[in-house]
């Protein structure tokens, strides 16, 4: 299926970082979190309007590959690309850069799910328009 590839820039946070000094590791799914509600954002649909619509995207699974690390007040780019990957299931690719610096990369696989049920649903259309 077709993909999209969407850009969000964020700035590493004080309260983002640990003792050591680097970004600390549990807060790179908050980074994709954001990187995917904009997204959506950039393409009319906010997430706040798919829940209404009755739908939710719990993540399912995520893995990431750790490159080199972010310090406070570093400036990065987060790279996603989103692909419908089965009737019910979205896969996020994010790609984190520093300085053209490679930081990391993960795989976020969300579920579509009935907000009611919490069973799995279709994509609904609003959403599969990002792949058409």
């Amino acid at each position: 299926m077709s993909s999209q590839t969407f850009t969000t820039q964020l700035r590493v946070r004080y309260a983002d970082t640990d003792q050591m000094g680097y970004v600390y590791y549990g807060k790179y799914s908050e980074y994709y979190e954001v990187a995917r509600v904009e997204a959506l954002r950039s393409q009319g649909l906010t997430y706040k309007a798919l829940e209404a619509s009755g739908f939710m995207l719990p993540v399912m699974s995520l893995s990431i590959q750790y490159k080199a690390p972010l310090f406070y007040d570093d400036l990065f780019l987060i790279e996603s690309n989103i692909q419908q990957t089965s009737q019910t299931r979205l896969t996020f690719t994010h790609h984190v850069f520093s300085d053209q610096t490679l930081v990391n990369t993960a795989k976020v696989v969300l579920v579509c799910v009935d907000a009611q049920n919490r069973k799995a649903k279709a994509i609904p259309a609003e959403l599969k328009r990002l792949f058409d």
